[in-house]
């Protein structure tokens, strides 16, 4: 009785603990309702020219919709966008059953964060999400590589570079340990002075111009298969 009581008690605390050290996520209070157009779009586009199983699926925010040069910079590669306007982890984690999962590919590319911190979400709240949405792709695609493309600087939101330097690092940790992919751009995107390249930018000093999309597609492309 008293080893019986004594694995009851492990366990217990086994679960207490979990609990504790699981970090907490937007999920449940998050409202994907405003992409459901975007989404039913993909969708529309799928019932007639269907992207080909087995491919390698870019999802996430405007860094992601607005790569149009996909295909171009990974030539003989199936990549297939599916990014989103101003999406969050929340929202990718929502449509992933729509818009990533069907396709059952062999790789998934995301990158998506950035507007979490500007939401006015905590690091680790963005990092729980993190931690959901990886979830639920490896439970449904045990086989496929996943990559997480970091958090960029940026000129317009330079302000919020300690939070994104933070899940960053928190991402970073966690892709080691969980056989995911971390493809660090951040320092990329920086000059000597330390601040972002004013070059890489667009008019808007938030997105990527060309020069910056070749940075991400030389930083990305020997994580592709």
């Amino acid at each position: 009785m008293k080893g019986l009581h004594n694995l009851i008690l492990l366990v217990v605390c086994g679960w207490i603990y979990a609990a504790a050290a699981a970090p907490t996520n937007s999920i449940a209070q998050h409202n994907p309702a405003k992409w459901s157009k975007a989404i039913a779009v993909f969708e529309a586009s799928d019932s007639t020219n269907a992207p080909p199983r087995g491919g390698i699926v870019f999802s996430g925010s405007s860094y992601i919709r607005r790569w149009t040069s996909l295909a171009e910079d990974f030539p003989g590669l199936p990549v297939v966008n599916r990014g989103f306007g101003g999406c969050e982890l929340a929202d990718v984690y929502a449509y992933a059953d729509r818009i990533i999962i069907p396709y059952a590919p062999r790789e998934v590319v995301i990158y998506a964060g950035g507007n979490d911190i500007n939401a006015g979400k905590s690091p680790e709240v963005v990092f729980g999400d993190f931690i959901v949405l990886m979830t639920k792709l490896r439970a449904a695609l045990p086989k496929a590589k996943l990559v997480f493309i970091s958090c960029p600087p940026s000129p317009k939101r330079w302000a919020q570079t300690e939070k994104i330097k933070t899940v960053n690092g928190l991402i970073a940790d966690y892709c080691q340990t969980h056989d995911i992919s971390f493809v660090n751009t951040f320092p990329l995107m920086l000059g000597a002075d330390g601040l972002p390249k004013p070059e890489i930018y667009g008019d808007d000093h938030l997105h990527m111009n060309a020069t910056g999309y070749a940075i991400w597609r030389a930083a990305v492309k020997p994580y592709l298969q």
